[in-house]
């Protein structure tokens, strides 16, 4: 009797196993079905979204404006980064030379000077001193003068001795120096020797600008010490500005002196701005960077400034190369494509999207490859405001994808 039940019982398992495998199988099959289904959807949509249609009132009010391929010459482009910098002539530290208390300064960063403009005042008690020295040793010079000519006139008569006249000679050509010196130093610190010389003694000194410019860094601070070595103003002049661009060891044997240069600035994204190569560098440092000098052209400076970094662009070697007006590519899918206008009746006009592969862009035309035969002899590609027909194609598949012309 329990060998009997034992026997049911397997057979009861075996043939609900065997109708499990059934129904997964089942379910399996169904599954890859949907999924064929779907993709055979999505193959379909593709290849719906190349055709558009438009109505002749919409095509009106597009504004669209057909043309063809044009073969032009277009310019290899080297591709480089740099900045904006100043010529060193038109670069100035200004320090004092023996140092001081600051009392006067009123000048903050980028305040525009003039040559020779009064920036700050130095105190020192070494200006009184020097200006001492200066009028001691100019009236021994004067002296000395005196029994120098003295002297001489006794020697030429032979009254006296020629070891007596040398050693006056010695001493008034010592005072000579002596005095010169210090009009050197008087000078190089700012001090006028007449101003002295009618006793005038000043216990401060100004420093002057020495080029045009405007203040870039101010450390002048009112009771501040400062030594001959601190830096108290750099001023630069952006009038002479130039463009430094980095260039590697396989970009100089495409660089010649004179070449044209496209350039933009950081935050910029045209290359309307335009310089020429005046000097390539003939030395790379550790990062094998060559600095490439250029001449900006004047119609290009306005908003430059120095230390703003640049893009650029330089053309070389040119060919004869298949472009379109570069509004005419458009974007969908992450694909480039042109339209063209391919059938036109009283009521309707078909537009076709014909894939291409963009290349080079060069004032306003870019570059093009494609595979689409017929493009090569029609002036029926959309050239102007091709971006309405794609923004349609948008709209009509839900508005979700990417569409935009460039």
């Amino acid at each position: 009797m329990n060998q009997k039940k034992t026997t049911m019982n397997f057979k009861i398992l075996k043939n609900s196993i065997a109708i499990l495998s059934i129904i997964i199988l089942l379910t399996s099959c169904g599954e890859k079905n949907a999924s064929a289904e779907t993709h055979e959807d999505e193959h379909s949509r593709s290849e719906e979204i190349k055709t558009v249609t438009f109505s002749k009132s919409q095509y009106a009010l597009a504004g669209i404006k057909t043309g063809g391929i044009e073969q032009r010459n277009i310019s290899d482009v080297i591709k480089l980064n740099g900045k904006i910098e100043v010529d060193p002539s038109n670069i100035a530290l200004v320090s004092a030379q023996l140092g001081g208390y600051i009392k006067t300064a009123g000048l903050i960063i980028g305040t525009p000077v003039k040559k020779g403009q009064v920036l700050a005042t130095i105190e020192n008690i070494a200006f009184i001193d020097m200006q001492q020295d200066y009028l001691e040793s100019l009236g021994k010079l004067q002296f000395a003068k005196l029994e120098y000519e003295r002297q001489k006139e006794l020697r030429e008569q032979d009254i006296n001795s020629e070891k007596t006249f040398q050693k006056v000679a010695s001493q008034f050509k010592i005072l000579q120096a002596k005095v010169s010196g210090l009009e050197q130093k008087l000078d190089l610190i700012g001090i006028n020797k007449n101003n002295v010389k009618s006793g005038n003694i000043s216990k401060t000194v100004n420093l002057y600008a020495p080029i045009n410019g405007f203040i870039k860094s101010s450390n002048a601070i009112i009771g501040d010490y400062v030594t001959a070595t601190d830096v108290i103003f750099e001023i630069v002049n952006t009038e002479k500005i130039h463009l430094e661009l980095n260039a590697y060891e396989s970009n100089i044997k495409s660089l010649v002196i004179g070449q044209k240069v496209r350039f933009s600035l950081a935050n910029e994204n045209n290359f309307k701005r335009a310089a020429i190569i005046h000097q390539i560098g003939k030395a790379s440092g550790n990062d094998r960077v060559i600095i490439v000098h250029c001449d900006i052209d004047e119609t290009s400076m306005q908003g430059l400034l120095p230390e703003m970094y640049v893009k650029a662009r330089i053309e070389s070697s040119t060919t004869l190369q298949k472009v379109i007006p570069s509004e005419a590519i458009v974007t969908f899918d992450g694909k480039d494509y042109l339209i063209m206008e391919q059938n036109k009746s009283d009521n309707t006009i078909i537009f076709n999207l014909i894939a291409i592969k963009k290349g080079i862009e060069q004032d306003g035309f870019t570059t093009i490859t494609f595979s689409e035969t017929e493009l090569n002899n029609t002036h029926n590609i959309v050239i102007q405001n091709a971006y309405t027909i794609i923004s349609t194609l948008k709209n009509s598949l839900g508005g979700d994808e990417d569409g935009h012309g460039h």
